[in-house]
């Protein structure tokens, strides 16, 4: 399996002048075909590959465009293959339409195996027209990679990002499966009754970085002092990002060494977030980003993560006799049914992912709650969808 390793890496003074004259091509040469095939498609044409390829052949050719033959071709030549990538990933319907890259945010340039050459017995990376980075290596072992992809952050640091191919180390079986719930007051909730808190990385930084934002916000435009202040803000969302992964890490590590089958929901985290008093709670537990870790580690230590229908009741749905409560709004956190059984509802939920995936497991289907048909239905399932998966 291809898996990504990233390290950081420090350019002298000259490599960091061609770099960043490096990403200033890459990302005109991405905004320049960006606007060509939306100006075709616009006048009704096509534009693909082959033709933006052309025309960067053309562009290159004439004298005001020179300075694009000063850095590696290859970078050029990724720039539009990525961006390709954007418009088959738009028209398949999983991404956004491609946008313009800006100078102020994250810069990065691809090689592939034609823009690098690298030895894994002295760990030499060379990058073409740019010689020997000097890289901080924290493996003892490094594969030869497929291609790489040179990053310089917005707080200025800067990383080299190597596709190498990896072989999966099975974890030892435990014959254990779990059912999660997560959410906002709790990270997460495990049907065995474990409750993981919400460590809340953006709460804890918010006054400092409310700071340093508005100190940018007084700076004037285009001053040096303007970009040092904008500097320290892409620090403190460094270190949030830094310490929400280090945590998420953590997290999904230990489930999958403990478990061999992890049921989780498949919430429709984009229309949860529309929900403006959740919005901010949401994104800071970065849900989508565990379930996807724990996704990436399964496969590659040999476990399975099972995901239920989005609309399954986990909630309302009683998981001693099975009775499906009509209204359960989000204040409730515990609740009794008819049976006599009082139930958390988070640990509820997580043992009715349990029921359902390992009902998942043993049929291979679906799980899907039974709705009521009809356009009314539908529209109050649409607007009630994020406040039933939603645990703030």
């Amino acid at each position: 399996m291809k898996t990504r390793q990233t390290y950081r890496f420090y350019p002298t003074p000259e490599q960091a002048q061609h770099l960043n004259r490096t990403f200033g091509c890459v990302r005109f040469v991405s905004n320049y075909a960006l606007r060509a095939r939306t100006d075709a498609w616009r006048a009704g044409g096509r534009m693909g590959y082959p033709e933006t390829d052309r025309a960067l052949t053309a562009l290159k050719a004439t004298p005001e465009h020179a300075w694009l033959n000063e850095v590696s071709s290859v970078c050029l030549q990724q720039a539009l293959r990525d961006l390709q990538t954007a418009f088959v990933n738009f028209f398949e319907k999983r991404a956004r339409y491609p946008t313009y890259k800006r100078r102020q945010a994250r810069q990065s340039a691809n090689y592939s195996e034609r823009g690098f050459s690298f030895d894994p017995e002295t760990r030499t990376l060379k990058l073409a027209k740019i010689g020997r980075i000097k890289v901080k290596w924290s493996r003892k072992e490094i594969p030869k990679p497929s291609s790489i992809r040179v990053i310089r952050t917005a707080s200025g640091k800067y990383f080299v990002s190597l596709v190498v191919d990896t072989e999966s180390k099975p974890l030892p079986k435990t014959s254990k499966a779990i059912g999660i719930d997560f959410g906002v007051a709790r990270l997460a909730t495990l049907s065995n009754g474990e409750r993981i808190a919400n460590p809340k990385h953006g709460a804890q930084h918010a006054k400092r970085l409310a700071y340093y934002q508005k100190c940018l916000a007084r700076k004037q435009k285009g001053s040096n002092r303007r970009a040092k202040a904008k500097r320290r803000v892409a620090i403190a969302h460094e270190k949030i990002a830094n310490s929400r992964g280090d945590s998420l890490h953590k997290l999904c590590t230990d489930l999958v060494s403990r478990f061999d089958v992890i049921c989780v929901e498949d919430l429709n985290l984009r229309g949860m977030v529309k929900n403006h008093s959740l919005a901010r709670a949401l994104s800071d537990a970065s849900i989508g980003t565990a379930i996807r870790m724990l996704e990436e580690k399964a496969a590659r230590y040999g476990k399975r993560v099972v995901k239920i229908d989005r609309f399954f009741p986990s909630s309302k749905l009683c998981s001693c006799c099975g009775q499906v409560v009509e209204s359960l709004p989000l204040d409730i956190r515990e609740w009794t049914c008819t049976c006599g059984a009082h139930h958390d509802r988070d640990e509820n939920a997580a043992k009715n992912i349990l029921a359902a995936g390992q009902a998942v497991t043993a049929h291979g289907a679906g799980v899907r709650a039974v709705r009521p048909k009809g356009r009314k239905a539908s529209r109050r399932r649409s607007a009630n969808q994020g406040s039933e998966h939603a645990k703030a």
